[in-house]
């Protein structure tokens, strides 16, 4: 912002602003947080790392409507199990969230359609409370982690006709 012109100013102080000498080194990663040609630190407490991943909240509650919940459930626990799985999904496709993962997240759990008994008595062990995630972020990583990776990999529609012929095609034992 200009000074107004009641101020005066030093005929001798420079009239445009001139940016500070170039550094002669070139920049390097030595802080402990930059991996720049290194791969990506993996563990069971780093999640899945991806661009955008607050977005995926936003459009969990798109499907808040749609959900079928047995008694006991609850909506807030079952949108942010399945925010979890979406995640998982679009950081495996290396991009932001979108519609389809959180569907999917959705749909590997059985909540938007009728669930199986046996499935049903699976998500509510759980899911349970899910959504206080700083206190339940182990229980949303295994929510994401029970979903086999090539399942989740595969195109909306199919993921659709293999969940209908068999539910237990998209998770995973929870002891491996």
């Amino acid at each position: 912002m200009a000074a107004p012109s009641r101020v005066p100013t030093s005929p001798t102080a420079p009239k445009h602003y001139a940016s500070p000498p170039r550094r002669g080194d070139s920049w390097r990663a030595e802080r402990p947080g930059e991996t720049i040609g290194a791969p990506h630190p993996t563990g069971g407490a780093l999640g899945n790392q991806g661009p955008d991943q607050g977005y995926a909240i936003k459009l969990a509650k798109a499907f808040a409507g749609d959900l079928i919940l047995a008694p006991g459930e609850n909506a807030a626990d079952a949108l942010d199990g399945a925010v979890a799985v979406g995640l998982r999904r679009a950081s495996m496709f290396g991009r932001a969230p979108v519609r389809d993962d959180i569907e999917l997240g959705l749909l590997a759990y059985g909540f938007l359609g009728e669930a199986p008994a046996a499935l049903i008595e699976l998500r509510r062990a759980l899911f349970s409370e899910v959504h206080h995630t700083t206190i339940h972020y182990f229980s949303a990583r295994e929510i994401a982690d029970r979903v086999d990776g090539e399942w989740l990999r595969q195109p909306i529609a199919s993921a659709r006709v293999a969940i209908q012929a068999d539910w237990k095609a998209a998770l995973v034992d929870g002891e491996s």
